[in-house]
């Protein structure tokens, strides 16, 4: 990429989206194309197609998706795998259709068994079942990396995946009925630290280990791939350790200030019991995340706290 050249970010005011075109800015990339939900709704093929065949994207980055929690994908199923295949099927489509240079799509971690060994190399993938609580978002993650698959492979077209572990980071979902576990965890902190309560309730064990990646250090690695690789083969983003669900609370609750009990209940689903990402590919490349959890949380929340008024809650 070049500072000329003409940026599609798909998803530009959602939370990776937000961190691409605040690196882009920084790298000095002027030229993007950053359209409203209202003025562009990707699940509308026709549109998409007359967006792309004016504006003549160079390089696309299909970061848009609809995603959630535990919650959210178990309520809304056929939400998550209609609108995500839609979005993904017709930015690629349109990409290739009308001349883009490159495509990245991003996916997810939890394309990978329920029981992958860990950590997940990205030969792990469709060897064994998903985790039931996300399959319906995981089955339309797959989708989208084997259409890039098969768009080089038919016609050549220059197109990447990456799949990235848990994020996190400022412009994150606060709304406790379709937010992710760490921002969740923190609204529900300084909700009980605001209100006074003397208990926090988590769902599940605590027992579950995951791994969380800030969102600026996933846009960095976009941005890396999208000038340093070509392949095929999708590649894992992450940090390479893991937390527990419990260490992760007291992590959060530790950044927040409240002082109160967590409470676990067990009769919530904990969802996969582990997934730690394997990032050898992407380290080989030269590419490796900076951020330190601890001062990661730290940051979102006093993120939170400057943007309360208007983060999603």
């Amino acid at each position: 990429m070049q500072p000329d050249s003409r940026i599609f970010v798909a998803g530009a005011r959602g939370l990776v989206g937000s961190a691409v075109v605040r690196k882009l800015r920084a790298e000095g990339c002027a030229n993007l194309l950053l359209p409203l939900r209202a003025e562009l709704d990707l699940t509308d093929q026709a549109a998409v197609y007359r967006y792309f065949e004016a504006q003549r994207p160079e390089y696309v980055f299909l970061v848009a998706g609809k995603v959630g929690g535990i919650l959210a994908n178990s309520t809304y199923p056929a939400d998550f795998i209609r609108d995500n295949i839609m979005i993904q099927s017709n930015v690629i489509d349109a990409a290739h259709r009308y001349g883009a240079t490159k495509l990245l799509d991003l996916g997810s971690s939890c394309i990978y068994p329920k029981l992958a060994p860990q950590p997940m190399t990205e030969d792990c993938l469709l060897t064994s079942g998903l985790e039931p609580t996300n399959e319906w978002y995981a089955m339309a993650k797959i989708t989208g990396l084997k259409m890039c698959q098969a768009y080089r492979r038919q016609y050549g077209f220059n197109a990447i995946s990456l799949m990235p572990t848990n994020l996190y980071g400022p412009g994150d979902n606060f709304d406790l009925q379709s937010s992710h576990v760490l921002p969740a965890m923190m609204r529900k902190f300084h909700d009980a630290k605001a209100a006074g309560r003397a208990e926090v309730v988590l769902w599940g064990t605590g027992t579950p280990r995951r791994e969380f990646l800030h969102v600026d250090d996933l846009a960095d690695a976009c941005l890396f791939v999208m000038d340093h690789y070509e392949g095929e083969m999708f590649l894992n983003a992450g940090v390479g350790t893991d937390v527990s669900i419990r260490e992760l609370a007291e992590l959060v609750q530790a950044a927040v200030g409240y002082t109160g009990e967590i409470v676990w209940d067990a009769t919530k689903p904990d969802g996969t019991p582990r997934k730690l990402l394997d990032v050898s590919r992407l380290h080989a490349l030269g590419w490796k995340a900076k951020t330190e959890l601890r001062e990661g949380i730290a940051a979102t929340y006093q993120w939170f706290l400057a943007h309360h008024a208007d983060a999603r809650m």
